[in-house]
């Protein structure tokens, strides 16, 4: 989760603003499902020193090729309470699982991803990068994640790169409905546009803003945004660790990326939190466990 958001994290409220009321319009015009709550998405609020969730960062990045399929399938193997996972769209606008803007890293190709259409991206080599045995391993469309996500009956935490249109975000509400997982996948962003697009494609689908810097008003921000929860960066929390009840009284979790170490865990379990992302989902739990 690296990506640059806008100054405090929430670019343009206004915009934000005005596409959730145009949800709430097209909500109105029909009978929906009910909308999924932060406790069924995320859980119930953590007290301080309480165990947060676990999210396994880019599938289950340690035992395999990140955001590949058999990363995913470990984490899920591994038991898990959600995997993160990173979305990004093709040249020809196909939803695909990379993290990076460029194949450069997690590939044996080079270029944007933005540049390459899905039937050159389905040739790269996903996989020996990260070791011989996974030789051969190829980077995933989102509905082949989503096709794992039901076989394991899993959780996850999708993040979408980068700025999303209307078309594009519709494209992924209706693969997930499609599926029958509007209450097993979360979609984040760094970009309120993106996620107010998902918003107005579904009243169903949670979701959960991504900040590097918290704005001022958080509460305010995740109200305005429609969000179920916020996932924050550590250093923000630590700066303002007052953030955690604020959220919590207004009924919306937060989750922190992307911590690895003991002291990380502890500090934010603390404050009582309620998910950590890491890239040590293993090294996390057995920690819970014993703290």
């Amino acid at each position: 989760m690296r990506s640059t958001p806008a100054p405090h994290g929430i670019p343009t409220l206004l915009t934000v603003g005005t596409l959730v009321a145009a949800s709430l319009v097209v909500a109105a015009l029909g009978s929906t499902p009910r909308a999924v709550g932060a406790t069924e998405a995320l859980g119930a609020v953590r007290s301080p020193g309480e165990q947060a969730f676990v999210a396994s960062h880019r599938g289950g990045a340690v035992d395999a090729p990140e955001n590949t399929l058999p990363a995913v399938a470990a984490a899920f193997d591994a038991g898990f309470a959600y995997v993160e996972v990173d979305v990004a769209l093709s040249r020809d606008r196909v939803p695909v699982l990379l993290h990076d803007p460029t194949v450069d890293r997690t590939t044996d190709g080079t270029g944007a991803v933005a540049d390459l259409t899905w039937a050159e991206l389905a040739r790269l080599d996903a996989g020996a990068w990260f070791s011989s045995s996974h030789a051969g391993t190829r980077i995933p469309r989102f509905e082949e994640f989503l096709d794992l996500v039901v076989v394991r009956e899993g959780r996850a935490l999708v993040e979408l790169k980068g700025e999303w249109d209307a078309e594009a975000a519709a494209s992924v509400v209706g693969a997930v409905e499609a599926r029958g997982l509007d209450r097993s996948i979360t979609v984040a962003s760094f970009d309120a546009r993106t996620l107010a697009l998902v918003g107005a494609a579904s009243t169903v689908l949670p979701r959960m803003m991504i900040l590097r810097t918290l704005p001022d008003d958080i509460v305010v921000a995740a109200s305005t945004a429609g969000v179920r929860g916020v996932i924050a960066s550590r250093r923000a929390v630590l700066d303002r660790p007052e953030v955690v009840a604020e959220l919590h009284d207004a009924g919306v979790r937060i989750a922190v990326y992307t911590l690895n170490s003991d002291d990380e865990w502890s500090e934010v379990t603390e404050l009582g939190v309620d998910g950590i992302i890491t890239d040590d989902p293993t090294g996390l739990e057995r920690w819970q466990r014993t703290a």
